[in-house]
């Protein structure tokens, strides 16, 4: 097969045209061409008001080799990708069940490959089934009840199953681990342009039918998911794992215990830490707002008027280098006291882009609240948002502690809390900076789930890290016209963007307590709903190499 890359055509292009270009390239006639496959689709939208389609495909066609000698173009090449083979079980199960703990895309792409090889797990899942807690969550919207063991953090399909099903990541995939994922989802009910989308996604409404029709399959196959039964101990006995305890009352034998719990179960990481035997490390995360701008302002923000009203909803991704692009003079309003120097070398980028999004209440324990972005497939809502957050690492919370860095995040989340009385905390970019509550929106209105109320978010990160906010927010908008705009909405706090904590591992994915393998982000070995995938099939594929 031969993969060509930057095939580049206009917009408004038909799929005719498209195989017109690749027989051009491959200087065939239209009849050597036997089929192609889009491996990626982008816009190329650097030089407006003129926009590009971009595409890398890979073709059959006849007579290959003879093609490749006549034709000299570094863009065209055989391809090399490899494929990914889920891993065989050459041994009959017997005995124990691994076990798996939480059904987030970590535990259940471990458990899909696991019940594939035929060694079919048991899943322990904290929450409830995707069904019932799709109605928890938006109950929890529109009442303010919260669910603690059912919420947009804890239930199958982890977080990210209420944020955007983005699949993007910039793991490097030798073995072909991400393609398996992403066909899988469209296995199971995803559309398939997430197979050669530069930014793929789901989204939430269509990404909870996937991972129940997931779960259904496996489920015929063998595996066994526990729901609403959370991990509370684990026994060792000669340095290995021996049982695992559930709802402090049951007990289940096992000698492979796979630990995918997630970035936000918090009394699971005090229980691990306790134990003392799994020698928990505190690492850096980040903490910010959710900011939204008009989604039309970033269309034509990103696609120029031309094609702003044609083409979907736009992205952004910004990442600042404040030492280099900002004035020290623009930071005249930044809060009084806060190390300049320090605050200018953290890092200030944003996170989880969500366009055409909602800025949803995230919170997950009473007292507690946090903020998270998702679209539906459509990402038609009015609004873009993202996270724009700051780092933070060990030094700035405790590098002693394990636990430093959760407690510093309940801290953030109960002054959210506190601050807005429950509802979302909210003000003004123009009023952050001038450090006043927010009478009212701007030319815009928040789109929200959850309630919301104005409020003054300025004290509620760190000083160091305010000051790096607004001064990332500031240069931003001097490379997306409007992005610092005076009435860019503001909501808090963002603070789960990822695991506050570690669980070392060794090189065959087992940590400091043989049959224990931490995984996926709450392990803090990945970031995002693909890593995270890719991360449990790297573990299940360790569990049955050691079974056969």
């Amino acid at each position: 097969m031969i993969r060509i890359n930057q095939i580049k055509l206009p917009v408004s292009h038909t799929e005719q045209q498209l195989r017109q270009q690749i027989c051009r390239l491959l200087k065939i006639k239209e009849s050597r061409l036997l089929g192609y496959r889009l491996v990626k689709k982008s816009i190329d939208a650097r030089k407006k008001p003129q926009l590009w389609y971009v595409y890398a495909v890979d073709v059959q066609a006849d007579g290959e080799e003879q093609i490749l000698k006549r034709v000299d173009n570094k863009n065209i090449m055989l391809t090399n990708e490899e494929t990914y083979r889920l891993p065989e079980c050459t041994a009959t199960f017997a005995g124990r069940r691994p076990v798996i703990v939480g059904a987030g895309p970590a535990g259940l792409f471990c458990a899909y490959a696991l019940t594939r090889a035929g060694c079919p797990p048991v899943v322990l899942e904290r929450g409830r089934r995707v069904e019932e807690r799709r109605r928890d969550v938006e109950t929890f919207w529109a009442t303010g009840r919260l669910d603690t063991g059912s919420n947009v953090q804890f239930g199958e399909g982890g977080a990210g199953t209420f944020s955007d099903g983005k699949l993007n990541t910039l793991v490097k995939d030798p073995k072909g681990r991400n393609r398996f994922v992403l066909e899988t989802f469209v296995k199971f009910g995803a559309p398939e342009h997430i197979l050669y989308e530069n930014k793929p996604h789901i989204g939430t409404d269509v990404l909870s039918d996937v991972i129940r029709n997931m779960r259904l399959f496996m489920e015929k196959a063998g595996a066994r998911f526990c729901f609403e039964s959370c991990m509370t101990d684990y026994d060792v006995t000669d340095g290995r794992l021996s049982a695992v305890e559930i709802n402090h009352t049951d007990r289940l034998e096992t000698d492979r215990l796979v630990l995918a719990v997630g970035h936000s179960a918090r009394d699971t990481f005090r229980m691990l830490h306790a134990k003392g035997t799994l020698g928990m490390e505190a690492k850096s995360f980040a903490v910010g707002f959710r900011v939204e701008h008009p989604q039309d302002a970033v269309n034509r923000l990103q696609y120029g008027e031309t094609y702003a009203d044609i083409l979907p909803a736009a992205a952004y991704k910004v990442t600042a280098n404040l030492a280099a692009n900002l004035p020290l003079h623009s930071l005249a309003d930044s809060p009084a006291g806060a190390p300049l120097n320090q605050a200018l070398r953290r890092g200030v980028y944003s996170f989880c882009m969500c366009p055409g999004g909602y800025v949803v209440n995230a919170s997950s324990e009473a007292g507690r609240l946090a903020v998270n972005g998702m679209s539906y497939s459509g990402r038609n809502g009015k609004n873009a948002n993202s996270a724009i957050i700051v780092s933070v690492t060990p030094a700035d919370f405790g590098a002693d502690d394990a636990l430093a860095g959760v407690r510093f995040q309940e801290r953030l989340e109960e002054a959210a809390y506190r601050i807005g009385g429950g509802r979302i905390p909210q003000q003004l970019f123009g009023d952050y900076c001038a450090n006043r509550v927010s009478a009212g929106y701007g030319a815009f209105e928040s789109t929200s789930k959850g309630a919301v109320c104005f409020a003054n978010l300025r004290g509620l990160l760190p000083a160091e890290a305010e000051t790096a906010f607004i001064a990332g927010m500031k240069d931003f908008g001097r490379r997306l016209s409007g992005f610092d705009r005076a009435d860019a909405v503001l909501s808090g706090v963002e603070s789960r963007t990822s695991s506050p904590v570690r669980i070392p591992r060794n090189s065959a994915f087992e940590s400091a307590v043989r049959g224990i393998y931490p995984c996926g982000e709450g392990a803090g070995y990945a970031g995002g709903i693909t890593s995270a995938a890719m991360d449990g099939l790297r573990v299940a594929e360790q569990i049955v190499s050691e079974r056969n």
